[in-house]
């Protein structure tokens, strides 16, 4: 009988531990082997010996920290490969959330676990999407585990920003959303939508936009938000951090109606908390729905859950039949991203 993945797979101070294989997945600390799922950086953490991942979850590692940082050694797996590290296979199937992003699967005498990492169920032209695999245990996020977060359409929240828009030609909407898979995904959803215009961007956008570019994802014409004077803003869709919306920053263009992409977006006081006049329901997770249609479609007779609402979804997964277990899993992000 094969051995279940609590036997061999394991929560430790440093983070989720492959014993058999000797490495960890997204370790929250310096350690001799890493399998990383993707490039933010409660996932992502610099200093390690080794590091293995999707090439672009090393570029974008590389851009972020820097050449030194991102791994002694890097060693990049395409989707779908496999390896064999110390008798454990290793491969590698897209989880959807940003550019590299992958659910790290892992088997060891004849015992399946797949590691989800932060994942969505969403269209993303940006990057693959989603693939489930079949397994005996699955690692799941649960960052918006709870039955109010039902996200809606992302064309409907655009086309809600373009009415706006249209009704405001004087004014400069600013959409406050993270440099690293939420920026990218609002330009592409802008582009589906119409969007020909060239897109201001916060200086501090426009590092990974650049990098999407030359991996491969087309974002057409980005112009940094500085270069223009406020009359020449109005009308424009300007991206910057969350952070930059309300401060100093936004005082440059014309009348800045501020806006925010989010998740959370979904609790009016958040919005009301972060002084935002059009809050965006747009999520680089799954949803309250989609947690539990994953969970099911994996087939797995346990789910191991690793941030976020924990006890509803085990709650609600128990009422399916299946077996939750909370790890508890220290240094991960609320949020989007950090």
């Amino acid at each position: 009988m094969p051995p279940h993945p609590e036997t061999w797979l394991r929560v430790t101070p440093d983070g989720l531990f492959c014993e058999p294989g000797g490495f960890f997945v997204d370790p929250v600390r310096a350690v001799e082997r890493a399998v990383i799922t993707h490039g933010h950086s409660d996932h992502a953490r610099p200093g390690h010996a080794h590091v293995l991942a999707t090439a672009e979850t090393l570029a974008i590692m590389r851009a972020r920290m820097g050449e030194d940082r991102a791994g002694a050694t890097q060693q990049a797996l395409p989707y779908g490969e496999t390896l064999t590290i110390n008798g454990v296979k290793l491969w590698l199937r897209p989880a959807g959330h940003v550019l590299g992003s992958a659910q790290v699967c892992l088997e060891w005498q004849g015992s399946r676990a797949v590691v989800s990492g932060d994942y969505k169920r969403r269209h993303d032209a940006t990057c693959a999407p989603f693939e489930p695999e079949r397994c005996d245990v699955f690692v799941t996020e649960a960052t918006f585990a709870l039955p109010v977060f039902t996200h809606p359409p992302a064309g409907q929240e655009i086309a809600r920003l373009l009415r706006s828009v249209a009704l405001f030609p004087e004014r400069t909407h600013v959409i406050g959303c993270y440099a690293l898979g939420k920026a990218q995904r609002l330009i592409s959803l802008l582009r589906e939508a119409g969007w020909e215009a060239p897109i201001p961007l916060h200086g501090a956008l426009m590092k990974l936009c650049t990098l999407y570019e030359e991996l491969g994802v087309t974002l057409g014409p980005l112009v940094p938000a500085t270069v223009a004077g406020k009359e020449k803003l109005a009308g424009a869709i300007v991206l910057a951090p969350p952070s930059a919306i309300a401060d100093r920053w936004a005082r440059r263009l014309s009348e800045p109606i501020p806006c925010l992409a989010s998740g959370w977006m979904r609790v009016r006081q958040r919005a009301r908390q972060g002084g935002v006049e059009l809050p965006m329901v747009i999520s680089d997770h799954a949803d309250w729905p989609e947690l539990l249609a994953t969970c099911t479609e994996v087939e797995a007779g346990e789910v191991w859950v690793t941030h976020g609402r924990e006890e509803a979804l085990i709650h609600a997964l128990a009422q399916r039949g299946i077996r939750g277990r909370a790890l508890h899993l220290v240094g991960r992000g609320e949020g989007e991203e950090e």
